[in-house]
């Protein structure tokens, strides 16, 4: 169970994140004249929903699971980040990138056998 907990508080933060990522893609970059736009945009605020709910799922885990092994399976994270930016934000990634995300997740198998 505490595996699954896991899984979830990290798609919660992935989902925050590309919420994220859409709301900063439709503003632009950061300025003076768009630091209102950030606040209020329904991405930017839904992302920070989302982290609110990750932070508490977080600290619930804290209690249940070793921090040794519950935090370094919060990397997996960057290995989903690599799939997104590649799958939905079209980014380009290169394959030392695809390498480093394959040796994230068998590091995280080795830490959670």
């Amino acid at each position: 169970m505490n595996y699954i907990l896991l899984v979830i508080n990290i798609l919660l933060l992935v989902s925050g994140q590309m919420l994220w990522k859409a709301g900063m893609v439709q503003i632009g970059a950061i300025n003076l004249d768009s630091i209102l736009q950030v606040v209020k945009s329904p991405y930017i605020i839904g992302g920070g929903i989302i982290y609110v709910f990750a932070t508490g799922l977080w600290l619930y885990i804290l209690s249940r699971m070793p921090f040794s092994i519950a935090y370094p399976f919060q990397s997996l994270a960057y290995v989903i980040g690599v799939v997104i930016g590649y799958f939905i934000f079209k980014e380009i990634v290169t394959p030392t990138q695809w390498t480093g995300a394959v040796i994230i997740v068998i590091g995280v198998y080795l830490i959670a056998r």
